[in-house]
C-alpha cells in the first residue's frame, strides 16, 4: 500500500464538508486502482481506530468522513453547547419510515398510508433536512413528490438505503420482542 496515498486520502478527507466518495477521490487523485484505494482507507481506519485517538473516520452516506468517537461526545457537545440531538416525534419517525421504504411518494400518498394528514411532518423534516422535494408527480395538482436525503443517512448512521432493515427483519425483531413480552 502507497503511503502517500493514504496521506492524501487523510487530507481529502479532512478538508471535505460532506462524505467523500470513491469517485470524488479518484477524480481529484486520478489513475488508481480500486484494490490501492480500499487498502488506503483500511490502513487510515485502522490508524484512527486506535484507542488512543479521539477522532474516527466513518463510511456514512456513501462516503468517507472524520467524526469524533462516541465516548468523548460529553467534552464536544460542553465546548459546542450543544443539547443531544433533538429527538424526532413518534409521528415524524412515521412519516420518514414511510418515505424511506415508498420513496419517492407524495403527501396524499403518505397521509393514505398514516391514515392522518402529514402536512407538519413533512415540514419538520424538510426543516431537519431529513427529507427533500424532488420534483412534482405528473398527475392531477401536480403534488410534490418526496424522497430522504443524504442528511437522512448521516443522522441514522446509514452508508445507503440498501442499509434500512428488510420487512423480513423488522417483523423478526418485533416477534422477538412479543415473546419476550409474554
Amino acid at each position: 500500500m502507497n503511503d502517500q496515498l493514504k496521506v492524501i486520502l487523510e487530507v481529502l478527507i479532512f478538508i471535505s464538508q460532506e462524505p467523500l466518495t470513491r469517485d470524488k477521490i479518484k477524480e481529484v487523485v486520478g489513475e488508481v486502482s480500486d484494490e490501492e484505494l480500499e487498502a488506503g482507507f483500511q490502513a487510515l481506519q485502522e490508524d484512527y481506530a486506535s484507542s488512543c485517538r479521539g477522532i474516527q473516520i466513518i463510511q456514512t452516506a456513501g462516503g468517507f468522513l472524520f467524526a469524533t468517537k462516541p465516548e468523548h461526545d460529553q467534552w464536544v457537545r460542553r465546548l459546542l453547547q450543544i443539547e443531544k440531538k433533538t429527538k424526532l416525534s413518534s409521528a415524524a419517525l412515521e412519516t420518514l419510515s414511510i418515505i424511506a421504504y415508498h420513496q419517492p411518494v407524495t403527501q396524499a400518498e403518505i397521509s393514505a398510508i398514516r391514515g392522518v394528514d402529514s402536512t407538519y411532518c413533512l415540514k419538520t423534516l424538510l426543516q431537519k433536512k431529513l427529507i427533500k422535494i424532488v420534483g412534482r408527480k405528473k398527475a392531477p395538482g401536480n403534488p410534490l413528490i418526496y424522497r430522504t436525503s443524504e442528511r437522512f443517512l448521516q443522522y441514522f448512521g446509514l452508508n445507503s438505503l440498501d442499509d434500512l432493515p428488510k420487512e423480513e427483519e423488522i417483523a423478526k425483531i418485533l416477534e422477538e420482542e412479543k415473546q419476550m413480552v409474554s
